[in-house]
């Protein structure tokens, strides 16, 4: 008989979800998110109102792209619809980063090495997934640990697409700041794309561009901050991507 088998689409979002709510760390910023996100509404006016866009970076940036006015005036159908969808985005935010938390959890990734055996040879990906859970120190000296370490953000199409992204708002700023006779709010668009990362590389930075005396300094120091904020943000992602491929079931079988 053959063996019933669920959806592709219902079984990565039942991976998600196991990998969002399957940890301490993932459930404890679900927490969080979900006591902002009551926050915000409770008390719309206060100054951590937008702590759930904070807590949900980089994906929850993405609203400004969707047609919606989440701080519209509860005077119809059209707007409570509307923060209703901006409030189920965060929510769908939290868990993509929930998910990406669990991954890195080390009961997490056993599980998906354990899965990672049943997966067929021959299987899309499967070598990515196999190498995933490889020991780095078994890549031979420190350069082989830091290519092991980055090597979720290069592997992977959810990762390198990312990457791509941000690539392309950092050469948007940085032809708005060399070229363009002002550059405007062009540094808005990656320090976006590398949230929250790039605000902790904002505070990091800041002092720098401050003290610096030559006007080109700044835009690159701001740029390698944002790079490597990016960068952070791949690995996490490439890191959920692969603990999705390896916990991936073999199709069924007919005996």
């Amino acid at each position: 008989m053959p063996t019933a088998s669920h959806s592709p689409g219902l079984s990565r979002i039942r991976r998600v979800v196991a990998l969002a709510t399957g940890t301490w760390p993932a459930r404890g910023y679900l927490a969080v998110f979900a006591l902002s996100l009551t926050a915000t509404f409770v008390f719309p006016d206060s100054p951590f109102a937008g702590s759930p866009l904070l807590l949900t970076a980089p994906l929850s940036f993405l609203c400004v792209f969707l047609p919606l006015d989440p701080g519209a005036t509860l005077d119809g159908p059209a707007d409570v619809a509307a923060i209703a969808v901006f409030a189920l985005w965060l929510l769908l935010c939290a868990l993509v980063n929930a998910a990406a938390l669990g991954a890195l959890d080390s009961k997490a990734g056993a599980s998906a090495q354990a899965g990672a055996q049943q997966i067929l040879p021959d299987a899309p990906g499967t070598a990515e997934a196999a190498s995933s859970d490889c020991p780095a120190g078994l890549a031979g000296g420190r350069p082989g640990k830091v290519r092991a370490l980055l090597a979720p953000a290069v592997d992977n199409w959810l990762a390198r697409g990312y990457l791509a992204v941000v690539a392309a708002t950092l050469g948007f700023f940085l032809c708005a700041a060399f070229v363009l006779p002002d550059p405007g709010f062009a540094g808005i668009w990656p320090l976006m794309a590398t949230a929250p990362f790039s605000l902790l590389a904002m505070a990091v930075t800041a002092p720098i561009e401050f003290l610096s005396s030559t006007t080109w300094l700044s835009p690159l120091v701001f740029t390698l901050g944002m790079a490597l904020s990016g960068l952070v943000n791949a690995v996490l992602l490439g890191r959920l991507a692969r603990r999705l491929q390896a916990q991936r079931p073999c199709p069924a079988t007919t005996p």
